[in-house]
């Protein structure tokens, strides 16, 4: 099955106050709507919780309420608008995807019909020790996990990272809310992860666009 004919991730609900993105130099729109190339962020303010609080996808026939605990709607993403955002981000590049059990959740998430991509060990232990990848439109779900299943509950979003090609000049645009850039484990590409004091409950960094790609 072509991967345009799966379920594409295109809204991520998160629990922040729409001034601390406006703050970290995303441009956001009416009722805290920030367009990141295919996906809507939807910021519904610190009273509605914490994090990623559910997700949206389209393309797909169906859609469970939720999956493996994470709350699921449908939702068409609009046309292709030309946002710009004064940090430089220009779409998302993977959203964390945590669990006690790797296996079932990526049962939950076949059954979608989305297909793993590759596995591998991440050279931690504990809930970190296994990780997946799989494709959501062209968005990537890295989803991690201990090496065998600890416990029943729910999967959750853990974090995203966007793909700005500003990532070394982030502390002159938009000030120490973000830490000094460092090499990624993605050979090639920077990372400058945003501080917890910068006031977001979600954990998000700014990730340099792949080697020889705009």
């Amino acid at each position: 099955m072509a991967r345009g004919d799966l379920p594409a991730l295109t809204r991520l609900d998160i629990a922040d106050d729409p001034a601390v993105w406006t703050a970290l130099g995303f441009t956001v729109g009416a009722g805290g709507m920030v367009r990141v190339g295919s996906v809507v962020l939807r910021l519904t303010g610190a009273g509605r919780g914490s994090g990623i609080t559910g997700w949206a996808m389209g393309g797909g026939a169906g859609l469970p309420s939720t999956v493996d605990g994470i709350t699921t709607e449908s939702h068409q993403a609009p046309e292709a608008a030309g946002v710009t955002h004064a940090n430089g981000a220009s779409h998302v590049d993977h959203v964390v995807v945590a669990t006690p059990d790797i296996g079932r959740t990526l049962g939950a998430l076949g059954a979608l019909g989305l297909q793993v991509s590759r596995t591998r060990a991440s050279g931690q232990s504990g809930p970190r020790a296994r990780q997946a990848f799989l494709w959501s439109g062209d968005v990537i779900l890295e989803v991690v996990g201990p090496q065998a299943a600890d416990g029943d509950g729910p999967a959750s979003l853990w974090g995203l990272v966007v793909v700005s090609e500003h990532v070394d000049d982030l502390q002159r645009l938009v000030g120490d809310a973000v830490a000094a850039p460092r090499d990624a484990v993605q050979p090639g590409r920077r990372i400058a992860p945003v501080r917890r004091e910068a006031g977001s409950s979600v954990p998000l960094a700014f990730l340099t666009p792949h080697v020889g790609t705009a």
